[in-house]
């Protein structure tokens, strides 16, 4: 099977960045994308925003944290997981997150509207996270 997600969005936050207790970077962020269409009932334009959160490791991590701010337009290409746990209250909850395996860091300058096949230019070293305990993860 394969599990790969694009996303062209803005960053809603700052990154995020921690090291574990190996020395592994783990940055946290969250990206807002949209998607416009026309409505069949009403004739009139919808828009639907999506906020989708993201997770990066090592050196693309640190990348992210350095040069990134947040409403940065990016451009992201990673896989989708399902985080769960157990709520402090005992209910079972749960999200979607994607890991990033690659990223494009876009000009401020670029409108979204003027991407067309934007290619990912840097490849997170770590595209696969190791097995890390939550304990571990800083967050």
């Amino acid at each position: 099977m394969f599990n790969e997600i694009t996303i062209l969005g803005r960053l809603t936050k700052n990154i995020e960045l921690k090291y574990t207790q190996n020395g592994l970077a783990v940055a946290k962020s969250g990206v807002a994308t949209s998607y416009k269409y026309k409505d069949k009932v009403t004739g009139g334009q919808k828009e639907e925003t999506m906020f989708i959160d993201i997770n990066l490791f090592g050196r693309s991590a640190e990348i992210a944290n350095q040069y990134l701010r947040k409403g940065d337009l990016v451009f992201l290409i990673g896989r989708l997981t399902l985080n769960q746990w157990v709520g402090s209250d005992g209910s079972k909850r749960q999200k979607h997150e994607v890991i990033v395996e690659k990223m494009q860091l876009l000009p401020k300058s670029v409108n979204a509207n003027q991407i067309s096949q934007p290619q990912p230019q840097t490849k997170s070293k770590n595209p696969t996270p190791p097995n890390i305990e939550d304990e571990e993860i800083p967050f």
